[in-house]
């Protein structure tokens, strides 16, 4: 850890981390075999570090890095299937100057917001071990100390869901469900949304008008 933090140097850790020999190994592997896709590209293939406003007042949280997403583009939610539905929703409530998120260097900027993963490489099946999570929690501590104006933590998935009410304390823990909301002992509002994977926004488990009305919310509650 750097004697003087900052989300500069918590993003150069991240990327530089191998704390986990099994993700390590996978993502890398990843990155060297590509998806036929992709061939002509250059993975990243490295842990990718959260992105977006250092004054957010809504904090979005995910999984982890898709395999072939943020693992090829080393930006979260960006250049994948979630990343096409989360940013149009985003762009819709203001939080995004555009709807598209396709690369690193696309133009995408945010406002009031900021994205982030609670595990930080992409892991085999979508699934992070327990150790894994425990390995990498030292960084989201570190991102969410740094992001001072937080008020609202929209929670993508069940997983996000539990490592958000793990990290600010939430108890009783109320189950997890869309447009579930939870307080968090310091104030904090936590919201949660199904998450944007293909498989729940294809078989229309979640649909835009759901995703936006958590964001709405969102909005509403980060004043």
């Amino acid at each position: 850890m750097q004697s003087v933090d900052s989300l500069l140097h918590l993003a150069a850790d991240v990327g530089a981390c191998r704390r986990c020999p099994r993700l390590v190994a996978w993502r890398e592997q990843v990155a060297h075999e590509k998806r036929a896709a992709f061939r002509q590209q250059d993975y990243w293939g490295r842990g990718v570090p959260g992105f977006g406003d250092p004054q957010a007042r809504v904090l979005v949280l995910g999984l982890a890095p898709a395999a072939h997403g943020a693992n090829r583009t080393g930006r979260v939610f960006t250049g994948d299937r979630s990343g096409d539905f989360l940013y149009p929703a985003m762009h819709r409530v203001g939080m995004a100057n555009q709807a598209t998120s396709v690369s690193i260097d696309d133009g995408l900027t945010l406002s009031g917001a900021w994205v982030t993963a609670a595990v930080k490489c992409a892991p085999p099946d979508n699934k992070p071990s327990p150790q894994e999570r425990v390995a990498c929690h030292g960084f989201l501590e570190r991102e969410l100390g740094m992001l001072t104006e937080l008020r609202v933590v929209v929670c993508l998935g069940a997983f996000a869901y539990d490592a958000a009410c793990a990290e600010f304390g939430v108890r009783p823990r109320p189950k997890f469900g869309h447009g579930v909301e939870a307080s968090a002992p310091n104030g904090l509002h936590l919201l949660c949304s199904f998450h944007p994977s293909q498989q729940n926004t294809f078989t229309g488990r979640l649909t835009e008008p759901m995703l936006d009305a958590v964001f709405a919310r969102a909005v509403e509650l980060s004043g």
